[in-house]
This record gives structure tokens, sequence and C-alpha cells, in this order.
């Protein structure tokens, strides 16, 4: 079966170092190339055996650009290479000053949903609050990335679950942009 990725390594399969840093270029050539190679429909005149590898190979490569492209999935995986638990919904941060922000943030964002929806001033305020966290979200990578690269897992994982909450909370961003646009 030439068509079986043997690599369990995410990285490996995309031809990528094993880094935070991931050169997007490479990863996606490599993704449609993969696609192209691997998918399902190439096989669809291939035994019952063969259709399924060729499902379950084109699964695995989506999981893994999936993993790679998006921050927070990346972080885990990464930690989780180094054999450090991955699963951060479990995960809560004790860092005080933290948690003030994200009740302030959250405050803020439930004053933005009272508002008059169609008034310019909380589209404004809305974007200006979608900014602020997009900033504080990119610097929380960059301190993932820091303190991975130094090692400090601990310190590492707990900047994972802030991004968490930071990407769930420009999700909660985007869906009342979508409410005050409709």
């Amino acid at each position: 079966m030439a068509y079986v990725i043997t690599s369990n390594s995410y990285y490996e399969i995309f031809s990528l170092p094993v880094d935070w840093n991931v050169d997007r270029l490479v990863l996606d050539r490599r993704y449609h190339q993969l696609q192209q190679e691997f998918h399902p429909d190439r096989f669809a005149a291939r035994s019952d055996v063969d259709k399924r590898l060729a499902v379950q190979t084109a699964s695995f490569i989506n999981d893994a650009y999936d993993t790679l492209i998006t921050p927070i999935k990346r972080a885990q995986y990464l930690l989780q290479l180094d054999g450090v638990e991955s699963d951060q919904e479990r995960h809560i941060t004790t860092d005080t000053s933290f948690l003030m922000q994200q009740i302030e943030l959250r405050e803020e964002l439930d004053d933005l949903q009272q508002k008059d929806k169609a008034s310019q001033a909380a589209l404004s305020a809305l974007e200006a609050l979608k900014e602020r966290a997009h900033a504080t979200y990119n610097d929380l990578q960059t301190q993932f990335n820091t303190f991975y690269a130094a090692r400090q897992q601990s310190s590492a994982s707990e900047a994972i679950a802030k991004m968490q909450f930071f990407a769930k909370f420009l999700e909660q961003i985007e869906l009342l942009e979508e409410q005050l646009d409709g």
C-alpha cells in the first residue's frame, strides 16, 4: 500500500521542523500535494480496504493540517510531543489579574450586547474590543513560544489556558458582529 502515510508526526508529514513557528507557505503547499495524492476519489475503483485506508489517510492529513494551522492546537500538540498533558479544557488558570481581566472583558461584551445594535458607537466599541482581544491573543502566542523554547512546560501550559479564553472570546465577538451586521 504505497498510499499509506507511515509517519505519526504531523510535522514530519509536512516536512516541517518541530517548532512553534510554522512556514505557512510550505505547510499549505505540502497539504495540497498530500490532498491530491491521497484524496479518496483517486481510490474509488479500488477495493473496500483501499478505499477505507484512503479515507483514513485523508482524515489524518486534515487533522494534522488543522492542528498545525490553529495556534491553540499547535501549542497543545507541541506540549503533547514533550509528554505534557494537552487536555486544556480542565486546566484553569490561577492568575488573578488574568481572571479579573476576563471578567472585565466579558462585562464589556455584555454591555455591547445590550446597546442599540444599529448604533455606530456600538460597532466602533466592538471593533476596538476585537482589536484589543486580538493583540492580547497574539501576545499570549508569543509568550507560549518563549516558554516552550525555554522548556518551561508549566508556564507554556498556562499560556495555552489563557489563549483558549481569548480564542473563545474572539468567537463571541464575531457572533455579536454578525448580529449587529444582520
